[in-house]
């Protein structure tokens, strides 16, 4: 499993925008299409909110890569 670590500038980052912000995708468009997919899980759960606001502390998961959010 690739672990990604991702440091939040600000409160919170969309879930779409932390996909490409890591570099999982091209575009925040192309980031909605793969939360659409149901392929997405937040802490565990599957998250097909597009725009989830994705908070420190959490574990986010696409396949066999798992980003961890965390604080500034």
């Amino acid at each position: 499993m690739q672990e990604i670590s991702f440091t939040v500038d600000g409160e919170y980052v969309e879930l779409n925008q932390l996909l490409k912000l890591v570099g999982l995708c091209d575009s925040g468009g192309a980031g909605k299409v793969i939360v659409a997919s149901g392929d997405v899980t937040v802490d565990g759960q599957q998250e097909l909110r597009k725009t989830a606001k994705i908070r420190p502390g959490q574990k986010v998961r696409l396949g066999d890569i798992r980003i961890s959010v965390l604080a500034p």
